[in-house]
């Protein structure tokens, strides 16, 4: 199975479903996985405790051997009803905290701990002065640390912390702040909104008319899944307001010979799917999920497939490559980072990009491991 809110109030993606149908579209097409049949079963989720509890109560019923390449912040809600009945949940996006505690939770990314902590490394060499608005939930209450763990690495002063309401219409008051604190030149303000931080950056846009002239020189920056390429291109391409923008990845960017494959596959088995973006973030991390899955279920050699024996294979140390997406992954004791809250991190490097001319280019190539950043936030 795999679930992922759509027409929701806050953050919708439809792409995870959509990139998990096409890729069961195209592995079918090929014989398979091993010899068997992958059948997707999706569940809209709904941004609700009760939307994913019902989605891992059917992912139960209908027997799934796995949810794969999911999105969901309800965490509590449904990693109960996957612990009891043995269901792994491979690939989340990185989101919900559970997925770096539970035992049976096996992240491809370091999550939004290891974006923000690396965005901090990103900002520290640009930056003297770092305004962060961030949702006022208790999970935003988070990334003020995880952002100074970063900024420390070069001896930065904090972070100035702008609490915000995710899911706001407008956010003048927080976007005049944010610059107000951040000052002018080497100044630099983040969101980190999900969703709504493109409703922050036109706030910020807009602001009148006597901080406008000011604020050319305060740097905007984020993180993917804040930010990405098609948020980009809806928002002017090379006219965007995010052109110039620092952004911290997971992966490489969206134009990276890595990503191959994945854009033959959605070419020629998604071709009149709009929801399957190969730029889009989810879609991405899908994408990878179930090239963990074909890798441990080819490595099982079974007549008959089970959540149990997906699990056992993952714990014993089963190794995936994913072909330079990521590093290497496992899920072995030793493989795990260990951080408070973040145990379950097994892929703690991420990717420093920019804004250039519309697209999301790297600004340093290859990958930065975050971990010991991760692990030195309170």
């Amino acid at each position: 199975m795999t679930w992922a809110p759509d027409q929701t109030r806050a953050t919708n993606m439809p792409g995870m479903p959509a990139m998990a149908q096409t890729y069961a579209r195209w592995v079918n097409a090929q014989g398979g996985i091993d010899g068997h049949e992958l059948r997707v079963l999706t569940c809209n989720e709904q941004n609700t405790s009760a939307g994913a509890a019902a989605c891992a109560r059917r992912a139960v019923r209908e027997k799934a051997v796995a949810v794969v390449g999911s999105y969901s912040q309800n965490g509590r809600a449904f990693m109960a009803p996957l612990e009891a009945a043995g269901i792994p949940y491979i690939g989340g996006y990185g989101i919900a905290e559970d997925e770096f505690t539970s035992p049976l939770s096996y992240p491809v990314n370091g999550g939004v701990a290891s974006l923000v902590a690396g965005h901090g490394m990103q900002l520290a060499d640009s930056c003297e002065r770092v305004s962060l608005v961030r949702p006022d939930t208790t999970a935003g209450d988070r990334l003020p640390e995880l952002l100074n763990s970063g900024l420390r690495r070069a001896s930065h002063r904090s972070a100035i912390d702008i609490p915000a309401l995710e899911d706001a219409a407008e956010y003048t008051q927080q976007a005049g702040r944010a610059r107000k604190r951040a000052g002018g030149e080497k100044g630099c303000v983040t969101a980190v909104l999900g969703e709504r931080t493109q409703t922050f950056f036109d706030s910020f846009r807009r602001l009148p008319e006597e901080q406008e002239r000011a604020k050319g020189s305060v740097r905007i920056s984020s993180v993917l899944g804040s930010v990405d390429q098609p948020v980009i291109d809806r928002t002017g391409g090379a006219h965007s307001p995010f052109e110039g923008a620092y952004v911290t990845g997971w992966y490489p960017e969206a134009t990276d010979k890595s990503w191959a494959p994945m854009r033959k596959v959605i070419q020629e088995y998604a071709f009149a799917d709009n929801r399957v973006d190969p730029a889009d973030t989810g879609v991405q991390t899908t994408w990878i999920a179930y090239t963990v899955l074909k890798a441990v279920v080819e490595g099982l050699h079974r007549d008959e497939i089970t959540a149990d024996q997906i699990s056992h294979a993952l714990d014993q140390g089963e190794r995936v490559d994913t072909g330079g997406l990521t590093p290497s992954l496992r899920w072995k004791y030793d493989d795990l980072l260990g951080a408070p809250g973040f145990t379950r991190i097994v892929n703690h490097e991420v990717t420093f990009q920019v804004v250039r001319q519309g697209r999301l280019v790297a600004q340093k190539p290859g990958f930065v491991d975050v971990g010991q950043t991760v692990l030195s936030a309170p």
